[in-house]
Parts: C-alpha cells; structure tokens; sequence
C-alpha cells in the first residue's frame, strides 16, 4: 500500500521579479518497502520534491499524504511531529554536531521524543552497530573518516525506526569506493529492515541502487526507468 502519495502537487515562488514553477502537477505513489531515486539536471526540482516528501516546504497546489495521514495543511508543530516520528533524513555533508561524539549524534532525535538516556543508549548503539561502527561511538565527527561520519548520519536517520528514509545527494562527498559502502547499507536497510527509501541523486550508478528512477526536467516527471537487477 502507498506510503507516500502526491496528487497534483505544484510548487511556485517569486525569485526577484522571475515567476519560477518549480514543480507541475506531479502525482507519484510511494509504496511501503520501495526505493525510488529521483534524477534530473540542476534546477528540474529534485531539492523541492525532497523539500516537500520531508515536510519542510508545503506545496502551492496539491495534496500530500504520508502514512495515510494529509500532511499539506498540517501546522508547524504537526509537521515537525512528522519528520520526527516517521521520516528520516541523510545530507550530502552529513550535518553532525563537532561537539558530539557519534553515539551523542545519534541521539538528539530520541532526546526530542522524550526517551529516557538509557533507552537512547541502547537504540543508538544498536543504530551505529547496524551500519559497522560500535567501535567508534565515542569518536567526535572531526576523528572520522568522510564514509564514517555518513554512517553516523545514516544510523541518527534510522534510530527512530522511520517509515521513510530520505537522502540527498547522499554519496556526493565521498569517493566511489565508500558511496558503494554507502549504498550496500542502504540496500540492506531496505531488503532486511523494510524501510522505504527515496533518494535524490545525480549519479546513474547510484541511482541504479533503487528500484525505480523518476527523471525529472522543468519541474515535471519525463519518465520513469525501472532498473533491471542483474542477477
């Protein structure tokens, strides 16, 4: 069953005295278990989409439902409930606090559902565990590697068991040999955990991970490839 569902949604703004549509009419069906990649040049409206699928910018036009629940006209705080309890978020430049170790990172999301500091303990250990590194919890982003500090982001996304997991551009840092580690981990937080992804990404090998690629160009979906696994 959908677990995300966009119907006509369109997203405009001014920039100066320029009318720009980011977004026209897109409708896309995000089943419970799929991994969809998102493609197309700069300015086709890749970011917006993403925007919009992790509720930090609300459509001009349309209607948004994540979980079966319509999340367009939510408030603020409803949108922040949103992102906390049921998405989950990976940055190209990983956004991890230098002041926090890995295990403290991992962390903050469980600290804004009121957990108690042992339950956070043991599910952001077992978070960093899942994606090879319980043996650097206590290490700060600045005494790891590039790949490291993206499994550290990896791990705060999933510690909150999301339905959604949604990366940007999330090997763009990183050399090809740590984006195919980058990439394995989500492929198995996908086959083994169940966990939805949807990526936005500018490289074909990439996005060639999911299972679906929408190409986007002009703020509309061209087409849309289905990736032939090899076996």
């Amino acid at each position: 069953m959908p677990v995300i569902e966009l119907k006509n949604i369109s997203r405009s703004y001014r920039n100066g005295q320029v009318f720009i549509n980011a977004l026209e009419n897109i409708n896309l069906s995000i089943n419970e278990g799929d991994f969809i990649s998102i493609m197309g040049p700069s300015g086709s409206g890749k970011s917006t989409m993403l925007n919009i699928l992790g509720c930090l910018d609300r459509p001009t036009s349309g209607t948004y439902e994540i979980a079966g629940r319509r999340v367009e006209k939510m408030g603020d705080s409803e949108l922040a409930d949103i992102r906390n309890q049921l998405l989950g978020f990976v940055f190209q430049s990983f956004h991890l606090l230098p002041d926090l170790n890995a295990l403290e990172n991992v962390e903050l999301p469980l600290i804004y559902r009121g957990l108690s500091g042992s339950e956070r303990y043991k599910r952001s250990v077992k978070a960093l565990k899942s994606v090879g590194l319980e043996q650097r919890i206590h290490h700060r982003p600045s005494q790891l590697s590039g790949g490291e500090q993206q499994r550290v982001a990896i791990a705060r996304a999933i510690v909150g068991d999301p339905k959604v997991l949604l990366a940007d551009e999330p090997t763009g840092a990183l050399d090809s040999k740590t984006s195919e580690s980058i990439m394995e981990i989500f492929q198995e937080l996908n086959n083994q955990r169940g966990i939805t992804i949807v990526q936005v990404t500018h490289e074909k090998s990439v996005a060639e991970y999911g299972h679906t690629i929408f190409h986007l160009r002009d703020g509309k979906i061209e087409h849309v490839e289905n990736v032939i696994k090899q076996k």
